[in-house]
């Protein structure tokens, strides 16, 4: 039987969440936004796929997420020559055991950062798929299982395709989430200019959980509340992309996985423990729009976004009233 989780533990967990994007900002400037959705992601239990530009932050986002959880962080630069043996591990014969022994690769950690994932092989790219998936990884007929929480972070530039090989739908339908985080407004800059005058600002952020704790505040995110029509109105949204003539894939049921649990931990970052349909809205496109696959008539003059926010506009949301059987956590 599931634990409940009681009005303490959950007031715990959202002042944590609180603390943690408190600490991001010292580094992240002006991109709160993109702070809180990452945040979510993690605390959903899923995986991030960054999309930008260099130099815009996107390691330095994460490395900030790393300190402020205390997780154990590797970083891997992809590029042609990394091998599948270099994420996943390998096994060698020790001639003074006589025995073959299993070295880890750079994956086993609690945050794994995969930077220009789109710049490695294909092969390499496809030793990602059960890591994410399963959390664990197969090497040689031997499952070993990675430490919890397993978060994998990947970034990848979408504007220097040379030497690129775009990611498989399979692997981009495993990312919870993608993300951009854009370029600074100039006052901004002009913080993040003076910020770097006097030394590092990663070096600022304190740790303010462990381990442990993130995994109590993803059970407290599983038993947030929702109602059976927000359900519907998850389905009816990815149904539509199944059926949309300009659409040639659509949304998976993994991708209505991946939304219903960022709408619980929207809702849990605004210190709710239920749903309502405006959290399913705000984290609809970013947890679809890298699933969806185009028809050749469709990339023409449309994009992913554009056709998911028309789908969002058409369809349209249940009436579910602020505070309306509202279940109470357990005192």
């Amino acid at each position: 039987m599931e634990t409940q989780v009681t009005a303490t533990a959950f007031k715990e967990s959202y002042g944590y969440a609180r603390q943690i994007i408190d600490e991001v900002r010292k580094v992240i400037i002006d991109k709160d936004e993109v702070i809180v959705k990452m945040l979510m992601a993690i605390l959903a239990g899923g995986h991030i796929l960054i999309e930008d530009v260099p130099g815009v932050g996107k390691t330095t986002l994460a490395l900030a997420f790393s300190r402020a959880m205390d997780l154990a962080c590797k970083r891997l630069q992809f590029t042609p020559d990394v091998m599948p043996s270099d994420v996943v591990g390998f096994t060698m014969f020790n001639k003074q055991t006589q025995t073959f022994e299993f070295k880890q690769g750079a994956a086993f950690c609690n945050l794994f950062l995969a930077d220009e994932i789109n710049r490695t092989s294909t092969k390499t790219q496809s030793a990602l798929l059960e890591l994410m998936e399963e959390r664990r990884v197969t090497v040689d007929g031997v499952a070993h299982e990675l430490p919890q929480p397993y978060i994998v972070i990947a970034t990848q530039n979408p504007i220097g395709s040379v030497g690129t090989q775009p990611l498989p739908d399979s692997q981009l339908d495993r990312f919870m989430v993608c993300l951009s985080m854009g370029y600074p407004a100039p006052r901004s800059e002009i913080d993040i200019l003076k910020g770097r005058q006097t030394g590092n600002p990663l070096s600022s952020v304190a740790q303010i959980v462990q381990a442990n704790v993130i995994l109590q505040m993803q059970r407290a995110i599983e038993q947030v509340h929702m109602e059976h029509s927000v359900y519907e109105y998850i389905v009816h949204l990815v149904d539509v992309t199944r059926h949309h003539p300009l659409i040639k894939l659509g949304i998976s049921p993994r991708g209505s996985l991946a939304m219903m649990r960022m709408a619980k931990a929207c809702a849990f970052l605004q210190d709710r423990l239920y749903v309502t349909p405006n959290d399913v809205k705000y984290v609809f496109l970013n947890t679809c729009a890298h699933r969806l696959v185009l028809s050749a008539k469709a990339k023409a003059t449309h994009t992913a976004a554009s056709l998911l926010e028309a789908v969002l506009n058409e369809t349209p949301m249940p009436l579910v009233l602020e505070g309306r059987n509202r279940p109470h956590a357990a005192r």
